[in-house]
């Protein structure tokens, strides 16, 4: 039964208005949250934080392949709470590892994570290298599969892990023209949303590369793509210039922080006041 964290009664100081944010499932304003990786989380942390955070929390992220560090039991309760509150459940970038064993373990993963009721397959190559038509089946399968194909692109090389900002640069960029064509032949084959790789970007960089996130976003339907932002300077950046309804993938312990923004709650002093929606 899915559940909502204002199911026993309206929030607290409902006098106060806030911006209007659609109801899930939305496909603006949508909000990832990164799950185990950094730190652990369990159905009990998990419990806690949808009871209280539920409503503004569209997706869970295991990150690094996590799930396959857990006992299935326990995967299978963090998954089944996540779909409780209508959050679904993303397998993270992990298939790049997949990859390196072989397509029979690629097709056991994909059957592996239909049974584990996993509802995104994040399907990413920041460490490796494979071509785009094969990139492409990939999507196709997943989705044939019945589940979400969720491609990563971006303009780093070698993207992943924490590199520094110092080995990145000697590994290079890619054109971002090159990066939204693949992106617009994924979203062609069916895939459900693109994510973009913060890299190289807005991480691990000298300077931040605003003028690729604008040619993303002229260039593609914001509701179709979702940027890395695990940064509290980078998704308020990406409130402030996009608003409040971009597509954006935080650590979970950053969500009551987003949503605050989000909602025109609180903020920043270049934010405090200053993000509205309107609905007329």
């Amino acid at each position: 039964m899915s559940q909502s964290t204002t199911s026993a009664g309206q929030r607290a100081c409902a006098f106060l208005p806030l911006n209007q944010r659609p109801a899930k499932p939305r496909s603006r304003g949508v909000t990832e949250i990164r799950g185990p990786y950094y730190t652990p989380m369990g159905k009990r942390y998990l419990a806690d934080l949808l009871e209280t955070m539920g409503d503004y929390i569209d997706a869970l992220k295991f990150a690094g392949g996590s799930f396959a560090l857990m006992p299935e039991k326990a995967v299978k309760e963090i998954i089944d709470l996540c779909h409780d509150y209508d959050v679904l459940v993303s397998t993270g970038g992990f298939i790049e590892h997949v990859l390196t064993q072989g397509p029979e373990a690629v097709a056991r993963y994909i059957a592996e994570c239909q049974r584990l009721e996993f509802d995104i397959v994040e399907i990413s190559s920041g460490f490796i290298s494979i071509p785009a038509d094969d990139w492409l089946r990939l999507v196709e399968r997943v989705e044939k599969e019945g589940l979400k194909a969720k491609p990563e692109v971006g303009i780093q090389f070698g993207a992943g892990g924490a590199t520094s900002a110092a080995e990145l640069e000697a590994e290079g960029t890619r054109d971002p023209k090159g990066a939204i064509a693949l992106a617009k032949r994924f979203l062609d084959a069916g895939a459900y949303m693109i994510m973009i790789e913060s890299e190289g970007i807005t991480e691990n960089v000298r300077a931040w590369r605003t003028d690729v996130i604008a040619e993303i976003g002229n260039a593609l339907s914001l509701d179709r793509v979702m940027f890395e932002a695990a940064d509290p300077e980078v998704f308020a950046w990406y409130v402030k210039n996009y608003g409040p309804e971009v597509n954006l993938f935080v650590d979970h312990s950053q969500i009551v922080q987003l949503e605050c923004l989000r909602s025109g709650l609180w903020g920043t002093k270049s934010l405090w006041g200053r993000i509205l929606t309107y609905k007329g």
